[in-house]
């Protein structure tokens, strides 16, 4: 195994991870909570 494969597999699980992220991020399922996550800084005391 030589550098050149270890960078390949570095970029590969790097590109996995950030569309693991990317998928988390747009899931239906996570949307009220980013909502309400991004109304915080409106709220006042």
């Amino acid at each position: 195994m030589d550098i050149n494969t270890l960078r390949i597999a570095a970029t590969l699980a790097c590109f996995a991870t950030f569309i693991g992220i990317l998928a988390w991020a747009f899931a239906r399922g996570n949307r009220a909570r980013f909502e309400e996550d991004g109304r915080i800084p409106f709220q006042q005391d």
